[in-house]
C-alpha cells in the first residue's frame, strides 16, 4: 500500500523540558500510525528563527509545513486535519 509511504509529517517545535510537549505526545500517542512525528529543539543554534517565533508559545504543531495548533493539542482539528490529507493523498 503506498498510502503508508506517504504518511503526513507532524512537526513537533520544543525545547527542553516542557511538559507541555510530553502531555501532547501523550494525546497523540493513539495516532502515531497515521504519522511521523518531527522533533526541532527551537533551543539549538540552527533552529533560532523557530525560537524567536515560538519561544513563548511551545508546543507548536506543522503538519505537513502548514501551522496547525499550539499549547494544546486539538484532537478535533488533528483529525479532521489528518482526514483531508488522507483524503487529497488517494
Amino acid at each position: 500500500c503506498s498510502a503508508s509511504t506517504n504518511k503526513p509529517v507532524l512537526t513537533l517545535f520544543t525545547k527542553k523540558p516542557c511538559p507541555l510537549c510530553d502531555e501532547a505526545k501523550e494525546v497523540l500517542e493513539p495516532y502515531r500510525t497515521k504519522f511521523i512525528l518531527q522533533e526541532v529543539d527551537i533551543t539549538l543554534p540552527e533552529n533560532s528563527a523557530w525560537y524567536d517565533k515560538y519561544k513563548y508559545d511551545i508546543p507548536v504543531f506543522h503538519l505537513n509545513g502548514k501551522f496547525l495548533m499550539k499549547h494544546r493539542v486539538n484532537i478535533q482539528k488533528f483529525e479532521d486535519r489528518l482526514r483531508k490529507l488522507e483524503l487529497q493523498s488517494q
